[in-house]
């Protein structure tokens, strides 16, 4: 096992930025070690020492005193022949919605999961075993579509959340941006049946507004996810809702519809699925 690896905000803007990394004032480390809540995060990874992978995501559950309720799980379908599914969520959060769907999935399916996440996540090793580290950007953006392939082509089910960052305030609802495709095109080519989840909650109108207003500014820098973390924090001892729904035959996604319309149709489903039945708490 990998021994636990600390966060270090100044570590990870030299590892990000390189010798750039100097010019950061002061002033600007230590606000973004206090809203990432540096001293916070570390207490729980020295705790946790050598634990990893779906365990390490239970006991995160633990230390945030998350409650949940599962709709569906008699919909899940069994791994026993040995298939690999995908699996597809809304973003609602960006911090729970991952641990979460990582623990009750992995729990079902002991372990045999992966996420296709920002390589920024690497930097928590006891998460680490279940990602497939993910940049678009820099040098690592040329292995993007290889990376991607590995993982839809490896013997693990692979959890996705397709909008790719967690949702916005859009016409006055908390919802996704469009979802891309390459989870319909890659379980096409792989033959993977598709999962859809719901996954319920929200983060904090302070959070929205900032995304907006960066939006509106023509900010690229995805300046919103530097308070996931914050986010999270606020979240503890919270109770999130998941409702899973019913298996998609890959061999639904016909030629009738191009990828990218698939992926907007099971966005919508996603969407339709909350609906009043009996759940399991866990």
């Amino acid at each position: 096992m990998a021994q636990p690896k600390i966060i270090d905000i100044e570590q990870v803007l030299r590892n990000k930025m390189g010798g750039k990394a100097r010019f950061v004032p002061r002033f600007l480390i230590n606000y973004l070690k206090r809203i990432i809540h540096q001293e916070w995060l570390n207490e729980f990874i020295l705790r946790e020492g050598e634990t990893e992978g779906v365990r390490w995501m239970e006991d995160c559950m633990q230390y945030l005193r998350l409650n949940i309720e599962v709709h569906g799980l008699e919909k899940l379908p069994s791994d026993a022949d040995g298939r690999c599914f995908t699996f597809v969520s809304n973003h609602p959060i960006g911090g729970p919605d991952g641990i979460v769907l990582g623990a009750v999935l992995g729990r079902h399916y002991e372990g045999r999961i992966r996420f296709l996440a920002n390589d920024l996540l690497m930097n928590l090793t006891g998460l680490a075993p279940l990602f497939i580290p993910i940049n678009k950007t820099g040098r690592n953006g040329r292995d993007f579509p290889r990376m991607v392939d590995t993982a839809f082509r490896g013997d693990h089910h692979i959890i996705l959340f397709p909008a790719g960052l967690c949702s916005r305030q859009i016409d006055g609802r908390i919802q996704d941006v469009a979802w891309k495709k390459t989870f319909v095109s890659k379980s096409i080519e792989t033959q993977r049946d598709v999962i859809p989840i719901h996954f319920s909650g929200r983060n904090s109108a302070f959070f929205y507004r900032l995304a907006n207003l960066s939006k509106w500014l023509g900010i690229k820098f995805n300046i919103a996810m530097l308070y996931l973390v914050d986010e999270l924090y606020k979240k503890q001892g919270h109770t999130f809702v998941i409702h899973i729904g019913c298996p998609i035959p890959w061999q639904s996604f016909t030629a009738e519809k191009t990828p990218a319309q698939w992926a907007a149709a099971v966005r919508q489903q996603v969407y339709d699925l909350p609906q009043p039945s009996s759940a399991a708490p866990l």
